[in-house]
């Protein structure tokens, strides 16, 4: 019997050092950790309207800061806050004591106008600045719909009704940024509750349905174009509601 309970003795006292040891080496590495691999350099990538030191800045981030302590979802959302017309960030840590922050800004808005003055809406429905009407000449316009409650750096929101209107809107805004087309759009118009409409090259108007296949329709605008069927003084209406593979073009009379 005492044999058996100096072994269990020799058991639990072989189970406490074990423990013992693990934290030891864990609190070794934790310190190492706050001690070392202190944020150095902050690189900045992918930034066009905004400086590396607004970035920064934004960021919250500070030389000295502990690397491995930061919490790389709150510095994303600081700059997205704080920056409106950036739209996806990616921060990583490079060892030893460089923070990367990786940005990708939105491409050329269009505007609302609206009230005194106008409302920017990048590609994925943020509101990204306020201008001025005058100012908005610069942009193609979305016309036809009127923002709720509007503010820099929140999405647009139309009234409950216009559900698909608004989806439609933000799937063709991001269709006409990724085939680079955006430049080439002089309005969107939603007053329709049929069919959208868009004013394309200062040339032709083009009627997409609500919630169609906006990257497809675009293709096979561009196909159109492409084929020379249409001449360069010509001017006219495309309806690319239909699924057909033929577009219907209907030519402007003179």
């Amino acid at each position: 019997m005492a044999r058996r309970r100096h072994s269990k003795r020799r058991r639990r006292g072989g189970f406490f050092y074990k423990l013992l040891s693990i934290l030891v080496i864990c609190g070794a590495i934790l310190l190492a950790v706050t001690l070392f691999f202190r944020v150095n350099t902050i690189e900045v990538t992918g930034q066009r309207r905004y400086s590396e030191e607004e970035i920064r800045e934004a960021s919250g981030v500070q030389i000295g800061d502990n690397l491995y302590l930061l919490n790389k979802y709150d510095v994303a959302n600081r700059i997205v806050q704080n920056l409106p017309y950036i739209e996806s960030i990616h921060p990583y840590r490079k060892l030893p004591d460089t923070l990367v922050i990786e940005v990708t800004e939105c491409g050329k808005p269009m505007a609302v106008i609206q009230g005194e003055g106008a409302w920017l809406v990048s590609s994925q429905g943020k509101i990204v600045a306020r201008i001025t009407e005058a100012e908005a000449a610069e942009y193609g316009v979305i016309s036809g719909c009127e923002l709720l409650a509007p503010s820099v750096g929140t999405p647009i929101a139309l009234a409950t009704e216009y559900l698909t209107q608004q989806t439609s809107l933000i799937d063709l805004l991001t269709a006409l940024e990724t085939a680079n087309l955006t430049d080439d759009v002089q309005n969107i118009r939603l007053d329709n509750l049929s069919y959208l409409q868009m004013d394309y090259t200062d040339r032709f108007t083009v009627r997409l349905a609500y919630g169609a296949d906006y990257p497809w329709e675009l293709q096979r605008l561009v196909m159109s174009l492409e084929k020379g069927a249409i001449q360069s003084n010509m001017t006219g209406t495309f309806d690319l509601q239909s699924n057909a593979e033929e577009v219907y073009f209907i030519p402007n009379l003179r």
